[in-house]
């Protein structure tokens, strides 16, 4: 079972670097390009008086595939807000470690609640045809970051499951082999 679970973590790891290889410099870009747009809004806004039309639209795209993919970065590496007080209250390894798996649960399954959440946002905006005002870009441009995110969501936090559920049976299977010594 456990080389098994090193196996498609193994696996999961490969596609781990290779989505990094493409998220990293895409989030860098992103930012780079919502700055500039940003500042050359508020410049020619504030000096020139000659306000960019479609620029907010611009900025706004940027900044929802912007935080979405910084949100799957934080996922990936499990860098992402949490209140784990079960450490604090308990000293049991055992059951830190089994809270933590059913924290992974609960958020894979809000993972899944998400994702058919932006999926059926995603296929009505295509549906509707909803455009922006200036640039007539189709809204599912920006709702289409909500849909690919919570997809990576459930593919880091299924990693995460796995990875956990191997140290819940690798401590229980050190604390049975420690007890037979005995």
């Amino acid at each position: 079972m456990e080389f098994v679970m090193n196996k498609l973590l193994g696996i999961m790891a490969a596609i781990d670097r290779g989505l990094a290889f493409i998220i990293k410099p895409v989030v860098v870009f992103i930012s780079l390009a919502v700055a500039i747009m940003l500042a050359y809004g508020i410049f020619t806004r504030a000096v020139l008086n000659a306000p960019v039309f479609g620029l907010e639209e611009l900025v706004l795209l940027g900044a929802m595939w912007l935080y979405m993919l910084g949100a799957v970065l934080a996922s990936r590496e499990r860098s992402h807000l949490s209140a784990d007080f079960i450490q604090v209250i308990c000293k049991n390894k055992t059951v830190i470690r089994v809270m933590h798996m059913i924290a992974t649960l609960i958020s894979l399954f809000m993972a899944f609640m998400f994702a058919t959440w932006s999926f059926d946002l995603l296929a009505w905006g295509v549906s509707k045809g909803q455009t922006s005002t200036v640039l007539k870009l189709p809204w599912y441009f920006s709702q289409g970051s909500l849909f690919f995110a919570s997809v990576l969501f459930i593919f880091y936090l299924f990693r995460d499951l796995i990875s956990d559920f191997r140290d819940v049976c690798s401590a229980n299977q050190a604390v049975a082999e420690a007890e037979k010594q005995y």
